[in-house]
């Protein structure tokens, strides 16, 4: 095979003589690294099958169009597939699945159409563990899992820094100490900037320090339209820490090399649509929560992703002690319980602020003495500043992931101890 050239794919619902010209003409314009059969005999008989060669003028691969593609990756660095096969033999998501897997060995996908690139991440010059957390979706707990696994490393003395991008982040990295407080954040929200992002709940409940950059954007495979997560690594970096855990942000991937990922999956339609399988194939553990964790689709997850998959769930509990006999208002942007606490008044509109309104009116109302948040959205923006005015104290919720039937600990900590 040649590098830098294409792999076909083709189908028997082709005549092979359409089949050869096409092939003829991508060898002539890109050069032909080989030809993978995807199935398909409307006009490819038996005759045509046990002597390919003879009426598509080259070799053909015969198989899964996967394992071909894995098989032909280290010798097409820098090419491409390309797809000549269509429906049934290759209907829209099985194309994805397989751009999926082309973009994760280092290839170019491309159909009629339609194109895809390997997204690009930067190398880092930081010799320690990098870890990632990333995700299919939005709330699915990557910020509950960053700062869960932060929190484990420092157990053992370790000394870890978390970096994110977020959609509300900073236009410089910005560093935000472990010891992060209230009043830091209360003065964020009252200079106008957003008071509730990842890496502030990074620094404020896992008690490490953190760095806070932003993204645009988010292509099929996870790829920002633009980030300064790179210049965010370096400033981690320069704070001289054991390991860096970095944080995506939505479906979107942090563009810099990392040594061990995990994915979570919030719901398995979002994990096996479009290009969501090339976040399973890049992952060293996935874990699957909420829905996910019961979906008959589950085997599915289980069937792509590279690593071990699963089951996880999110236990909201107070990162501080509630006073005993409070009237606690509890504010989450989903979650209608929090471990140890039986409030008067449960918003789940945090993330939605004119329903918002009508809750904070309740807790007043109710005459509220704790208000319980998560440190998302409109936490200190809305919740915080109101609690102020009505003399309510703040508490924050902490997110703790928590493995069912498996040692969640224990696999974090050995992914780490692995990279």
């Amino acid at each position: 095979m040649r590098q830098g050239a294409a792999l076909a794919l083709i189908d028997g619902d082709h005549h092979p003589s359409v089949v050869r010209d096409a092939l003829d003409h991508l060898d002539r314009e890109r050069g032909l690294a080989g030809v993978v059969f995807c199935g398909g005999e409307e006009k490819a008989g038996p005759a045509v099958l046990a002597a390919p060669e003879d009426h598509y003028g080259r070799e053909v691969v015969f198989g899964s169009p996967d394992q071909a593609l894995r098989t032909a990756a280290a010798e097409l660095a820098g090419g491409m597939v390309v797809d000549l096969a269509d429906e049934p033999v290759l209907p829209p998501e099985r194309k994805l699945r397989l751009a999926a897997l082309a973009l994760h060995l280092g290839l170019a996908y491309e159909a009629p159409g339609m194109r895809f690139d390997p997204p690009p991440y930067d190398a880092l010059a930081f010799a320690g563990p990098k870890l990632a957390v990333i995700a299919t979706g939005k709330r699915t707990g990557k910020t509950a899992v960053a700062g869960h696994w932060a929190r484990l490393l420092q157990g053992r003395g370790l000394r870890p820094v978390i970096v994110s991008m977020g959609r509300g982040g900073p236009p410089q990295p910005q560093l935000a100490p472990s010891g992060t407080g209230l009043e830091d954040l209360l003065r964020i929200a009252g200079a106008g900037r957003h008071a509730a992002s990842d890496y502030l709940e990074d620094a404020v409940l896992a008690g490490v320090d953190s760095v806070g950059c932003r993204r645009i954007g988010g292509g099929l495979a996870g790829q920002p339209y633009e980030s300064n997560v790179a210049a965010g690594a370096a400033l981690a970096i320069q704070q001289e820490p054991s390991a860096i855990v970095f944080e995506g942000s939505g479906s979107c991937i942090p563009p810099v090399e990392v040594d061990r990922t995990v994915c979570i999956v919030g719901d398995t339609d979002d994990a096996l649509r479009d290009l969501g399988p090339y976040r399973l194939l890049r992952s060293h553990l996935v874990l699957l929560v909420r829905g996910a964790a019961s979906s008959e689709r589950a085997g599915e997850v289980e069937s792509i992703a590279a690593g071990p998959v699963r089951r996880c769930e999110l236990v909201p509990e107070p990162a501080e002690r509630v006073p005993a006999g409070a009237r606690v208002a509890l504010f989450t942007t989903g979650a209608e319980r929090c471990e140890g606490v039986d409030p008067v008044v449960v918003s789940t509109n945090l993330a939605r602020r004119a329903a918002l309104d009508a809750d904070l009116a309740r807790a007043s109302g109710e005459r509220c003495d704790v208000y319980l948040t998560e440190l998302k959205a409109a936490a200190i923006d809305t919740v915080a500043m109101t609690a102020r005015k009505t003399g309510a104290r703040i508490a924050f919720v902490r997110n703790r992931p928590v493995g069912i039937d498996f040692d969640l600990d224990d696999a974090l900590l050995r992914l780490h101890d692995d990279a």
